[in-house]
């Protein structure tokens, strides 16, 4: 006999209703978990099933193959957000925006530059989100998941996560995929960023000859300058940023400095722009398969008449292609495919 399942479970569901992209087929089972308890019952709904599970946030970056999904998509719903001193926790399915600006507006630093990301609080320290110096491992404390291998909770801390560039443990290596974020509990301070900043901002600071950079202020800036670039996913079907940022070393970098391509130091290394490679490629605003190289940010791919996963692929494959060619460098994509 079947259990009388509580929770809303759909069946059939176009993964491209649920992704920012608008591509892929059918998911055979779609549930909203909105509570630790409904994260639980939905695990042993798919394991009756014997159906695998992929866990989703806002859909911002994720891409749905054309033949779908043949198990259960777990969407984050799990809201609830309190902040206490300087420590922020919140449910892994609180907006990922609202959260900053509610740390912001209580003049807590650490997360400002992250403004107007798309996504969940626990999709965050999934992929490591960071913008204009910050990213989310120099203000976690601590995640809560339900491990999908055995059913249980547990807890990791940031060093457990492993975390390196849009990289942790959570979407990467063995245990890619086996964890839902139920709960995330960041640690921020009163300190202020200080210029010179990243090139975009650096630039609005100086053109609009600004002097105020307390958490509000870097926040609303942030915010117009991703407002100016970023198409919204509610009216435009995009991905954000599809291709990541590269970093190079020793004689790579050296190789290409000759060849005038723009980058950054960081850390032990340098890191370059991918938008960068795709403008100076000469692609900006060219439209490969119905996806269109955004002629304000050339990191961003816009679905104007793409209908396929298929579709998607081979304009990435023309445009790395096209970068490869010209600068030897080889571009990744950012989204995940489910």
């Amino acid at each position: 006999m079947g259990y009388n399942w509580g929770m809303e479970i759909r069946e059939g569901v176009p993964i491209a209703e649920l992704t920012t992209m608008r591509i892929g087929g059918e998911a055979r089972y779609v549930v909203e978990i909105r509570s630790e308890e409904e994260a639980k019952e939905a695990w042993e709904f798919a394991k009756e099933k014997g159906l695998p599970i992929w866990v989703m946030g806002g859909g911002a970056n994720t891409i749905g193959r054309d033949e779908g999904y043949s198990g259960v998509i777990f969407l984050n719903k799990i809201r609830g957000l309190e902040i206490r001193g300087e420590e922020v926790v919140g449910g892994g399915g609180e907006i990922w925006d609202e959260v900053v600006l509610a740390a912001c507006s209580r003049g807590l630093s650490g997360i400002e530059a992250l403004a107007k990301i798309p996504g969940t609080l626990g999709a965050a320290p999934v992929q490591n989100i960071g913008a204009y110096g910050q990213e989310v491992k120099n203000v976690l404390e601590k995640v809560r998941v339900l491990d999908l291998s055995t059913g249980g909770f547990r807890e990791f801390s940031m060093e457990e996560l492993q975390f390196s560039y849009r990289k942790s443990i959570l979407n990467s290596g063995e245990t890619r995929g086996r964890y839902f974020v139920t709960r995330v509990w960041l640690k921020l301070n009163h300190e202020r960023m200080k210029p010179p900043f990243y090139t975009s901002l650096q630039r609005y600071v100086e053109e609009h000859q600004v002097s105020d950079f307390s958490p509000m202020s870097i926040y609303n800036m942030v915010s117009e300058i991703r407002g100016e670039k970023l198409p919204d996913p509610k009216e435009i079907a995009s991905a954000g940023s599809f291709f990541k940022n590269i970093y190079v070393s020793g004689e790579e970098a050296l190789r290409l400095k000759k060849l005038g391509v723009l980058m950054w130091e960081e850390g032990d290394g340098y890191k370059i722009n991918s938008g960068w490679l795709i403008e100076n490629a000469g692609l900006k605003g060219k439209v490969f398969h119905g996806f269109l190289v955004s002629e304000k940010a050339a990191l961003i791919l816009i679905n104007e008449s793409g209908e396929s996963f298929s579709d998607l692929m081979k304009a990435k494959e023309e445009i790395s292609g096209a970068v490869e060619k010209k600068y030897g460098l080889k571009l990744e994509m950012e989204p995940v495919i489910i």
